[in-house]
Parts: structure tokens; C-alpha cells; sequence
């Protein structure tokens, strides 16, 4: 996540650029550069290879996949798959920015701020979602906390944490009023990709985060999270609206 987190998609699609003659009017007026978004069928095409990912993860993880395999899964032909992912990591590079969109998504959820009686509410609320996720997505687990050893997905991991990082330290200060903490290190960032590894133990014995190590790792966030954060943390009266913007 958790090593979860990116901000931080990775652009798969690349179209060429085609240009008409131009009138002499033309050439006058400055060029502007517009980015292109996949048309419709193409993210459809992508949608469709990144669910016949999912799909081959859950029954068979990493050891297995291939570009032909997905290609058979998803009912098109190999060349397709190429065209838009130039290998496997690149497949689960682009699967792992949906994962942690899930992530973001915990973090970004509505929530009670009445109901928080202190900030370890607030951390049991967001380790709970994210367990959630992890529960219900066979990819999370084998591309987060499974080992698969491609760097590429770790290193993209790693990446998305940082996001998570930065969007749970402004959840946190949208509802508690936050002391100085350390410049040189991301605090928040640690905790979550501390509690994976916890959840990582659990996944790479047992093939999911049990109860019991479901348990620990929300401790394990949370100790880590004391070291900075004072026992009564001064509460806001209301949410402070845009602490947590995206």
C-alpha cells in the first residue's frame, strides 16, 4: 500500500499525432497542445483486459500469467493486449492504479465526524475499509501483499502509498488538530505500509488476512501512529472543509 496508494496513473495508449496542411492564416496562430483520452472503444478494450487480469489473479496469482493467457481470458486476440501493455508487469502496473484507486476511495468516503471520539476511531474506520477492500479484491492481495518479486508492481506500490500517505494526513487534520510532525519522514505513509506487512504475513500463510492478523495490524498502525500523535488529539468542532481535498 498500502504500500495501497498512487496519486500516478500510468498511460498505457499512445496515439500518433496526424496534422493537415495549414494556410498560410494558420501557421500565424500558436499551436495549443491537447492530451487525448482513449476513445470509447479503446477504454472498453482496456476495461476488458485489466478485468481478465483480475480474473487470472484470483484463481492462479502471478506465477502464471501471461499476455496469452489474458488474451484467452478476455476473448481477443494476443496482438490486441499488446497494443495497449507491452508486457505482464505493465498489465499489473495498470491493475495496481485500480487497486489503490479502492484505497483512495476508503480515504475519500463519507464518515461521522459526531461519532469520533478520538483519533484511533478515525484509524479503525480507515483500517477497516481498507481491509474491506482487501477482502473482497483477490487482485489487492496478490499484487500488495503477496510475493510476486516484479519490481515494477512493487515499486508502482510504493508510489500510490505516498498518495495514500498525503490524502490520510488530511483526512486526519480535517478532524483533529494535527501537532508538528517530523519533516523528513511521511508518518502516515509508514503506518499504512506497516499494517501491510502485517497483513502480507497473514496473506502469504493462510492465502488471506485473517481475523487474528487483521486484528494486529490495526494495532501495529496504530502504535505507530501514538509515537507522533498525542493520546487526546484536540478534535475540530466541524470537519475543516477542504483539509482533505483530493
Amino acid at each position: 500500500m498500502p504500500s495501497g496508494q498512487n496519486s500516478s496513473k500510468h498511460q498505457h495508449l499512445r496515439r500518433s499525432d496526424f496534422s493537415l496542411p495549414m494556410s498560410s492564416s494558420e501557421h500565424q496562430q500558436p499551436s495549443v497542445a491537447r492530451t487525448r483520452k482513449p476513445r470509447a472503444s479503446s477504454q472498453a478494450r482496456i476495461a476488458a483486459i485489466l478485468a481478465a487480469v483480475r480474473a487470472e489473479l484470483a484463481e492462479q496469482g502471478t506465477g502464471e500469467l501471461s499476455i496469452y493467457s489474458v488474451a484467452a481470458r478476455a476473448g481477443i486476440p494476443p496482438s490486441s493486449v499488446y497494443h495497449f501493455f507491452a508486457s505482464v508487469p505493465a498489465l499489473l502496473e495498470a491493475l495496481t492504479s485500480e487497486v489503490h484507486a479502492a484505497f483512495r476511495a476508503c480515504l475519500q468516503a463519507p464518515l461521522d465526524h459526531a461519532q469520533l471520539r478520538d483519533w484511533r476511531d478515525l484509524s479503525r474506520i480507515v483500517e477497516s475499509r481498507m481491509l474491506e477492500t482487501y477482502a473482497a479484491d483477490p487482485a489487492a492481495r496478490q499484487l500488495v501483499l503477496a510475493q510476486h518479486g516484479l519490481t515494477e508492481v512493487t515499486r508502482a506500490d510504493q508510489r500510490h502509498d505516498v498518495e495514500l500517505g498525503r490524502l490520510l494526513q488530511q483526512l486526519f487534520a480535517r478532524h483533529f488538530q494535527l501537532p508538528a510532525l517530523p519533516e523528513d519522514i511521511d508518518i502516515f505513509t509508514l503506518a499504512l505500509e506497516l499494517s501491510d506487512r502485517v497483513y502480507a504475513s497473514s496473506v502469504q500463510s493462510h492465502g488471506v488476512i485473517t481475523p487474528r492478523m487483521a486484528e494486529e495490524g490495526m494495532r501495529v498502525f496504530d502504535a505507530y501512529l501514538a509515537l507522533y500523535l498525542p493520546a487526546h488529539l484536540p478534535k475540530h468542532p466541524a470537519p475543516i472543509c477542504g483539509a482533505a481535498s483530493q
